[in-house]
């Protein structure tokens, strides 16, 4: 399960779709420094992007 404070690259390990789910909220930089220590609540609080509805996404089956 995915939570707020799932790491970004770890992210993309649990959910192979996450990151398409993730470039289609606007986050195009998933592959960057960044993304290895970024947690996805800052991720989405950076982006402007609704953490519930991201997570909402990633975890669905």
């Amino acid at each position: 399960m995915i939570t707020k404070d799932t790491i970004i690259a770890d992210i993309i390990k649990i959910n192979p779709n996450a990151a398409q789910i993730l470039m289609s909220f606007g986050m195009g930089c998933i592959g960057c420094p960044s993304a290895q220590m970024e947690s996805l609540e800052q991720a989405c609080e950076i982006h402007g992007l609704n953490l519930e509805e991201v997570l909402a996404k990633l975890n669905e089956k």
